[in-house]
């Protein structure tokens, strides 16, 4: 491109060639091409839409599924007791609770108290989580929080395990997101992210496809009212980086020992690193 110049931060998948030679700021919405300061709110409003059967719409999608996924997660995260979690985008507070019913499996009656803080940037999923944990008597322990992946409001070298489920490939800029990831980890501490990826078995990808271009934009409207935010959340996929592709941006970002987990052929996958 000529007089293509890339800035901080800039989305490289997606620049514009303008006449004078500047590039133009744009990122992806799902399939449509937006300016990069508007995909926050979109994101925002998405989940808005659809906080209070969020959680309903995982297990009906998923068929349950998601379950399992997130409990791959706990296992391979270990939490131990006394651990700090900072769990990014986990508004409902369902992978807060998994880790300290962890954490507290481990424990002895001596051993220090784990805790969560949950950071989302909807207040509406937020909203929905802590009533959540407050009906469960849960809160004494979770904190809750505003803010965003790429500007986590928490104090750097914090945190002995940060966690993501379900919500990166929602960030404007993923880079930055990661590049806070280490930030907040104190030295050892264990990056662990649950994604939706990119199917590894041929014969399920077609199958796959269907199902996510299909059934999931009708179940949405059906049950959430909503069906644009589950046409954006199969496109979104489809624009998340691939497997190994995403591992390489997580090293880049300056964690190491990154390894992939693919789940039920690939529609989800894990990944671990750590600050070292």
């Amino acid at each position: 491109m000529k007089g293509l110049r890339y800035g901080p931060g800039m989305n490289r998948e997606n620049p514009t060639d303008l006449d004078d030679g500047a590039v133009k700021d744009e990122t992806h919405f799902g399939f449509k091409t937006v300016e990069r300061d508007q995909k926050s709110g979109m994101v925002r409003s998405v989940f808005n839409g659809v906080a209070g059967q969020y959680d309903l719409m995982n297990d009906l999608m998923s068929m349950g599924v998601h379950r399992l996924w997130k409990t791959a997660m706990i296992d391979w995260l270990n939490p131990q007791p006394g651990w700090r979690l900072l769990d990014v985008a986990g508004g409902t507070g369902d992978i807060a609770q998994r880790f300290l019913e962890r954490a507290d499996e481990r424990s002895r009656e001596c051993s220090p108290s784990s805790a969560v803080t949950v950071c989302d940037i909807n207040e509406a999923m937020v909203g929905v989580g802590r009533d959540r944990a407050l009906d469960r008597g849960a809160l004494e322990r979770i904190s809750w929080t505003c803010g965003d992946a790429e500007k986590l409001p928490v104090a750097s070298s914090s945190v002995d395990a940060y966690t993501i489920a379900f919500g990166i490939r929602n960030v404007t800029n993923i880079e930055a997101a990661l590049a806070e990831a280490k930030r907040v980890l104190k030295p050892g501490g264990r990056f662990m992210c649950l994604e939706f990826s990119h199917v590894i078995i041929p014969g399920l990808k077609s199958a796959y496809d269907t199902y996510s271009f299909k059934v999931l934009p009708a179940l949405g409207e059906l049950v959430a009212k909503n069906r644009e935010a589950y046409q954006y959340l199969a496109e979104s996929i489809r624009q998340f980086p691939e497997q190994e592709t995403f591992a390489e941006m997580i090293a880049d970002a300056g964690l190491g020992q990154v390894k992939v987990r693919n789940l039920s052929g690939g529609i989800a996958a894990l990944h671990s690193a750590w600050r070292i």
